[in-house]
């Protein structure tokens, strides 16, 4: 055995190597966690599997489960990359996991890349769910799988964004509170489960520009309607998307 075998070697690992092993570790604990299981599965699954067999709102033409599924897509994209990474991040940065976190060899923004991909990862999961309880429901999807990838990619961006701008600005506590409200005020007149044409003129225009009403709206407009791509959604996401970020880029305390 030659000498220097068990020499220490320290130094950081290679950065596709940290970054991969920090999404494993983010998407594990957001799947433990039984609050986030609530907002991103059980809730979803809840009114996807309700609305569909109880005649309560008025869908229009056609059966119900095809106006709700993407309704509910995007309900679950909102709860992951807006409700849910704005609750765990806010949590982390009080406790100061943020804080030991950035003086790791991680660099911050590899912190936030692992991030998004463990969010991107749950909604494989989630929309992989639901897609599956819709098909069982009857839903017959329409349209171009790539323009629902670019939606729902659009709309993980502009999500992730405001979540965790609210998330590097709030107390964890203001960040609670103000996540779960603003899910349940966008469930409620995002077009989710309501049809915006049910909501007053005035109401609707300033409705149709939320995030969550651009993405139901446009992944309906797709797989209800057979579209090839809604731009005009596509577009409002794409530039809450770059509000979003670039305003947590800029205002986002780790303390």
């Amino acid at each position: 055995m030659s000498a220097g075998t068990y020499t220490p070697r320290p130094g950081a690992a290679p950065l596709p190597r940290m970054i991969a092993a920090q999404t494993a570790l983010e998407t594990r604990m957001l799947l433990r966690n039984s609050e986030q299981l609530l907002l991103t599965v059980i809730i979803p699954t809840l009114l996807l599997v309700l609305f569909s067999a109880v005649d309560v709102v008025d869908t229009g033409s056609g059966a119900s489960v095809d106006f709700l599924a993407p309704g509910i897509l995007a309900l679950a994209v909102m709860s992951t990359a807006f409700t849910g990474q704005a609750i765990a991040t806010g949590f982390e940065r009080r406790y100061g996991v943020l804080k030991r976190l950035a003086a790791s060899p991680l660099p911050r923004w590899a912190l936030m890349t692992a991030k998004t991909l463990s969010v991107l990862v749950t909604e494989v999961l989630q929309i992989v769910l639901l897609t599956a309880i819709a098909l069982a429901l009857g839903w017959s999807p329409e349209g171009n799988p790539l323009s629902v990838l670019l939606l729902l990619v659009l709309g993980t961006a502009a999500f992730s964004g405001l979540g965790l701008l609210m998330a590097g600005t709030l107390k964890a506590e203001a960040t609670l509170a103000a996540a779960n409200l603003v899910f349940l005020l966008l469930l409620v007149g995002g077009g989710v489960i309501v049809p915006l044409d049910k909501f007053p003129d005035t109401a609707q225009s300033v409705l149709g520009l939320l995030p969550v009403s651009a993405l139901s709206e446009g992944l309906r407009d797709v797989l209800q309607h057979g579209a090839s791509m809604p731009w005009a959604q596509a577009g409002i996401l794409a530039v809450w998307a770059v509000l979003g970020l670039g305003a947590a880029a800029k205002l986002f305390r780790w303390e």
